[in-house]
């Protein structure tokens, strides 16, 4: 049993780290051949629909499987030691789903011909995935994405929060991941308006989801964290 439990987590993080690679080429419209703006166009109320309809997917999944009180509901069928596993095998599959039927719709917002502003935005892109790359390392890679509460239950040993230390982007923003996020949605020298769509649903999501992880994180902490939140900004330094 503790074995499967290991593999699960096992399985789940390299699925998930597999389409979370491919996203990042989805999102810039590289390397992969399904793309945010690539494949044949339908009707633009349509494809409207659909990708709306994906987006809400996306931020419904993570917003009830986040919540103190939907882990609580599953305890029974799904163990404290593969829910993080099962949140992240969830994610990866709404994740490839919404990439597989997003449809592309016509229509150029911006475009950007310079060469060296071209290769500015492409540097952001990259700078966006490696902030959220870096960060998950700052707090707990391992513990984030589900691997930890599996190898600590296949070695017998208790699950233990992770203690939340203040390292690099941490000191001045409590959410580096989530500007790493808004980074790379907008940092694009081609922004179609399928791209703007994705780029503002996405952004919301992103803007929800800190509002709801604040609460949760001040309640969880308590007094630490909210001497914390008078000291840092959200996602942006000195901004919000």
């Amino acid at each position: 049993m503790r074995a499967l439990v290991m593999l699960y987590s096992v399985v789940s993080y390299f699925l998930f780290f597999g389409t979370f690679v491919y996203f990042i080429g989805f999102v810039g419209d590289v390397f992969v051949p399904k793309s945010i703006s690539s494949g044949e166009t339908m009707g633009v109320t349509a494809a409207l629909s659909i990708n709306v309809g994906l987006l809400l997917l996306w931020g419904v999944q993570h917003s009830i499987m986040a919540r103190s009180w939907f882990k609580e509901a599953i305890a029974r069928v799904v163990p404290h030691h593969a829910e993080r596993s099962t949140y992240v095998l969830a994610s990866t599959i709404v994740l490839a789903i919404m990439m597989f039927y997003w449809q592309p719709i016509d229509g150029v917002v911006w475009q950007v011909t310079n060469p060296l502003v071209q290769q500015v935005l492409w540097a952001f892109f990259a700078l966006g995935w490696v902030l959220i790359l870096v960060s998950t390392f700052l707090t707990d890679h391992f513990d984030l994405f589900g691997l930890r509460h599996g190898w600590l239950y296949f070695v017998k040993k208790t699950y233990t929060p992770v203690k939340f230390t203040e390292y690099l982007f941490y000191r001045w923003v409590r959410h580096p991941m989530m500007l790493g996020l808004l980074i790379a949605f907008w940092s694009l020298p081609t922004m179609t308006v399928g791209h703007l769509v994705f780029s503002i649903g996405m952004s919301l999501y992103v803007l929800v989801g800190i509002h709801f992880e604040e609460k949760a994180l001040a309640k969880d902490i308590g007094p630490s964290y909210q001497d914390y939140q008078q000291r840092t900004s959200k996602v942006i330094p000195k901004v919000y």
